[in-house]
């Protein structure tokens, strides 16, 4: 019997690192994102069941940070969009779809979550004070 010529291929073994996709992340926002001023807040639903500071928001929605120490369920309500100076924007409609626990420096003792929530079907009216509020109360557009 002669000697078969192939050798078998030599099984390689494939890093998890290798499989990672190296294309970079692709912006998924439909809207420009704007940087909050620090006296800026929301209460979401009927009751203010949460108060927090706006950190960013758009067109399409917001990000806000809040003191908490539990994640909530994901939500749908309406909420209340107010600055300190006294402009209020009511019964805003809109979805939780992100919430998570904010860095903080180690000499905070409260806990502070991060949420992002999207805009429901805003009326005219709400669109037109939602722009207003934006150009006008925000520190500009963020890169």
């Amino acid at each position: 019997m002669k000697g078969n010529s192939r050798q078998p291929k030599p099984q390689t073994q494939h890093s998890p690192c290798a499989m990672i996709n190296t294309k970079q992340q692709v912006e998924r926002r439909k809207h420009k994102r704007f940087q909050a001023w620090n006296g800026a807040f929301v209460a979401l639903g009927p009751y203010s069941l949460k108060l927090g500071q706006i950190v960013n928001m758009s067109m399409g929605g917001l990000a806000f940070r809040y003191i908490g120490s539990r994640k909530p369920s994901r939500m749908k309500t309406e909420s209340k969009i107010f600055i300190d100076n006294g402009f209020c924007l009511d019964d805003v409609p809109l979805e939780t779809v992100s919430d998570f626990e904010a860095k903080q420096g180690s000499f905070v003792s409260l806990v502070m979550r991060q949420s992002g929530v999207q805009f429901g079907k805003l009326t005219r009216d709400q669109r037109s004070e939602l722009e207003y509020f934006i150009h006008n109360h925000t520190a500009g557009a963020m890169a």
